[in-house]
């Protein structure tokens, strides 16, 4: 172990992958300069530095919303000055997983909705796609531009007890958290001005740019400046900071669905000198909102005849309409044999064993194991609906297994997975916390770029493996390292 004082209490948790030390208690090599650099900052020093960063994310204002009994609550994201750090070597067989995976769920949503070769053939089961409640019929036929139907992903990654990458989650539809890499990017510029260029680390600050481009690409009218509208749902969504943060580094509009009109089968923005048509669509509302028209008939915060609009090929909308029938936790079973079936290939990232609720056999399995499982809802997020069977009462599980019961197709099971951890400033020292990674990836017409770093989630509280925001965790700076 580093003699300093801010490593008194940094006792490693057994059979967890530790990303600062291997398993002798000696640094890693790609810490080294951090933590010989931290090791000559006092307590105080570094006391500072964290003050300094709660007061830059209060006066820029970077917030997230939690709903707790209908009320919504904005607290300022927790934030962790040390950074995560990942070598290139893990950076590169990360990026080729991520491409690989992107690259055959693209295929399966073309096919999906088209011929669905993948469900004749046997490799996907069809009820599982048809009870899907994100298989949208509307989108059967309908061509996108260029084939691409995931344009953004946040694909959450973890780590096992061995160091290996497991994927836990694909998330095609409306992937959130980018704005919190940039800011923390940022904030860690000013924490430490030295260090970053000292340690070779990787930008991430052309993401905007990256996803600027690919927007322009998707213009269904071949002109110099197509126009491209970022739609969200308003103050009151808990990612609307993210919303402007992203309008605002594109130089975009940032519009509500009341902006937006339909005519003609295109749509229209309005503005103080009439109608504009708009070309792309980059929508953080979700699918049943879009188009009350023909979705849920209740929304406003869509746009009614934007469907008809997409349809004729007169608006891109990015993500694609329909996606979630590809991160829906019961199809992300079959995405190995996915890239099997399309690409011809071994997966490169493992996914995490998971059982089928639906499926009599693997559900007796997983109730006579449930205390070594967690068990989530196929299409909950932001981790809410989830049982951590290691953490639960006798009297939680009896009521949750009634609940999966009542349909079990809503339910997935996977063994608990350790987490890796890494050093986290708290309470003056440093100590291990539980992490994942969710790198961004931006799929546009000259292929898949993912800017090298992502959002390292945190689980502050010790022992806790809950890494969401709404559920107490936190983030930290993500840093990718060059080739020394």
């Amino acid at each position: 172990m580093y003699s300093s004082q801010h490593f008194e209490k940094y006792n490693l948790i057994n059979g967890v992958w530790d990303e600062m030390y291997n398993e002798n208690h000696i640094v890693r090599d790609h810490y080294q300069k951090v933590i010989e650099y931290l090791a000559r900052e006092s307590a105080e020093d570094l006391n500072k530095k964290e003050e300094l960063a709660k007061r830059l994310f209060m006066s820029q204002g970077i917030t997230f919303t939690v709903y707790n009994s209908g009320e919504g609550i904005e607290k300022i994201f927790p934030f962790d000055i040390i950074p995560r750090i990942i070598t290139a070597d893990e950076w590169a067989f990360v990026e080729r997983g991520i491409k690989q995976r992107l690259t055959a769920l693209n295929l399966f949503l073309k096919d999906i909705y088209h011929n669905q070769f993948i469900v004749k053939d046997g490799i996907v089961p069809i009820d599982i796609v048809y009870s899907c409640p994100h298989f949208l019929r509307e989108m059967y036929q309908l061509d996108v531009p260029y084939d691409i139907y995931v344009h953004i992903a946040g694909i959450d990654l973890i780590r096992d007890h061995d160091g290996t990458f497991y994927v836990l989650e694909d998330n095609l539809r409306t992937p959130s958290g980018v704005s919190y890499m940039l800011e923390n990017r940022e904030i860690t510029k000013r924490l430490f001005p030295d260090l970053l260029p000292n340690c070779s680390v990787r930008s991430v600050t052309e993401y905007p740019a990256i996803l600027y481009k690919n927007l322009m690409a998707l213009s269904p009218r071949q002109i110099s400046n197509p126009t491209i509208v970022l739609l969200s749902p308003g103050i009151y969504n808990s990612a609307y900071f993210e919303h402007t943060t992203l309008a605002r580094l594109m130089g975009v509009e940032l519009v509500e669905g009341r902006d937006l009109v339909v005519n003609n089968h295109k749509v229209y923005m309005k503005t103080t000198t009439g109608l504009q048509q708009v070309d792309v669509i980059y929508r953080r509302v979700d699918d049943e909102f879009l188009d009350p028209l023909v979705f849920n008939p209740q929304s406003v915060l869509g746009v009614a005849g934007l469907m008809g609009a997409y349809r004729k090929g007169n608006v891109a909308i990015v993500n694609a309409i329909g996606n979630g029938v590809a991160d829906d936790k019961a199809t992300y079973i079959y995405v190995p044999e996915m890239i099997r079936y399309y690409l011809n290939e071994e997966p490169i990232l493992k996914n995490v064993p998971t059982h089928r609720l639906g499926n009599a056999d693997e559900r007796e399995h997983v109730f006579a194991n449930i205390n070594k499982m967690v068990v989530k809802k196929t299409n909950e997020s932001g981790g809410y609906g989830m049982l951590m069977g290691h953490a639960a009462s006798e009297e939680e599980i009896d009521k949750y297994k009634q609940e999966i019961l009542k349909d079990p197709r809503s339910f997935i099971a996977q063994p608990t997975i350790s987490l890796s951890a890494a050093p986290c400033y708290i309470g003056g020292v440093l100590q291990p916390r539980r992490i994942d990674l969710r790198p961004y990836a931006l799929c546009g017409p000259d292929g898949i770029e993912i800017v090298p770093g992502g959002l390292t989630r945190v689980a502050l509280t010790e022992g806790s493996l809950v890494v969401n925001s709404s559920q107490g965790g936190g983030s930290k700076d993500t840093w990718v390292l060059n080739n020394s």
